[in-house]
């Protein structure tokens, strides 16, 4: 049976976020999302919408009530684990500045849905996930139809989403099975002479057959076009003795797994074996660190001595690990003087890079669970790739 996320599991998501309303004095609360910005969202809800808009409104008692707009209502009812579905003028398609007429569509409005609120208790104060994701114009619409002080409530979804459930993890583990196969599948393909799109469509291919829910991006580069930190997938031509960047990042049931390991194709320098030489050794140097109780700046500065002891640092430029879940890259993102340490149940992705090398541009990520002990990796593919690499 594949995994999923029960609905005991989001119960327990709305009772800890009604316990942070009832300690902060706050009378409900809505979290936005849109198909970008899905993660809160998807989150207490399971709705992911598409084109538009959507969000859940949670007060202190009630079941909680899924908004979204016309075109996504049939998505809604499949996905939301809530079945109270609302319609909102205010959340259609986000990308054109008509006003599209649905003829069929029933809607509420943000002011109805603060008056049944209020038959359930005082509503003086409205707190709200994902003010740093929606318009101006959306959000002086909710402030204006509530007619309640307004709470900036993103850490408390922050928070929550740090450590993750036994559900969570088999959710990210199926992931990170499905992103290996089609990196897998990809490196192991005869790619010189092939365009990057081609190389990149053999992944997500692969990827979707597997069971991937979406691909979130494949970043994709070769030769020179490695040195683009996050560069697309082009029409460049392949050729013998390229570095190929590559990372995949696959969602499965709203959680995100991401896998690259640093490779070259056909008859490659010297110069290009160096680089992912550097980059092994590193995240290899880094793994002891993955371990709960120990401080995330240990992990980040083993990585950094590695660069530092080659005279590399000037091609290091963000830091090289991130927690992973319902979005690619979340909290923490440790950097080397991060006192806070790991805990049992974060799960984390190596982001180990180097770029502007002469043997081009590259990065290692790997998926791991903390444990008390060694860390689990989720990219056993990534693992096994560094250990021959190595040997």
């Amino acid at each position: 049976m594949k995994p999923k996320i029960t609905k005991q599991e989001f119960e327990r998501r709305i009772s800890k976020i009604r316990i942070y309303l009832e300690k902060n004095d706050i009378d409900a609360i809505l979290i936005y999302g849109d198909e970008y910005r899905k993660e809160n969202l998807r989150y207490v809800s399971n709705y992911w919408p598409i084109f538009e808009r959507g969000a859940m409104l949670l007060g202190r008692n009630g079941e909680p009530i899924v908004i979204c707009a016309p075109e996504g209502q049939k998505v809604a009812e499949e996905m939301s684990i809530w079945p109270d579905i609302r319609l909102s003028p205010d959340f259609l398609c986000v990308t054109v500045p008509d006003e599209i007429d649905y003829p069929l569509a029933h809607y509420t409005s943000f002011s109805a849905l603060a008056e049944e609120l209020r038959l359930n208790g005082k509503l003086e104060k409205l707190g709200i996930v994902g003010l740093d994701a929606m318009s101006v114009d959306l959000y002086e619409k909710i402030r204006d139809g509530f007619r309640a002080e307004i709470v900036d409530c993103n850490a408390v979804l922050y928070e929550l989403r740090r450590e993750k459930s036994a559900e969570e993890v088999a959710c990210l583990r199926e992931a990170a099975r499905i992103a290996d196969i089609g990196f897998k599948t990809m490196m192991q393909s005869e790619l010189i002479g092939k365009t990057e799109l081609e190389a990149a469509g053999i992944a997500e291919a692969a990827a979707r057959a597997e069971g991937a829910e979406h691909i979130i991006f494949q970043i994709y580069g070769s030769g020179e076009r490695t040195h683009r930190i996050v560069g697309r997938p082009s029409s460049k031509v392949i050729e013998d003795g390229d570095m190929i960047m590559c990372a995949l990042a696959v969602q499965y049931e709203g959680y995100v797994a991401t896998c690259e390991m640093p490779f070259a194709v056909g008859n490659y320098n010297q110069d290009t074996k160096y680089v992912i030489d550097v980059l092994v050794r590193a995240l290899k140097k880094g793994k002891p660190y993955l371990k709960a109780g120990i401080p995330m700046k240990m992990f980040v500065q083993a990585v950094k001595s590695v660069f530092q002891e080659e005279g590399l640092s000037k091609y290091d430029v963000y830091p090289p690990l991130h927690g992973i879940g319902c979005a690619e890259a979340e909290s923490p993102y440790p950097d080397a003087e991060t006192e806070e340490t790991f805990q049992v149940g974060m799960t984390v992705n190596t982001d180990i890079s180097l770029f502007g090398l002469p043997g081009g541009s590259n990065r290692i990520e790997e998926g791991f669970v903390i444990t008390d002990g060694e860390a689990e990796s989720l990219s056993p593919f990534i693992a096994k790739c560094c250990e021959e690499w190595e040997g």
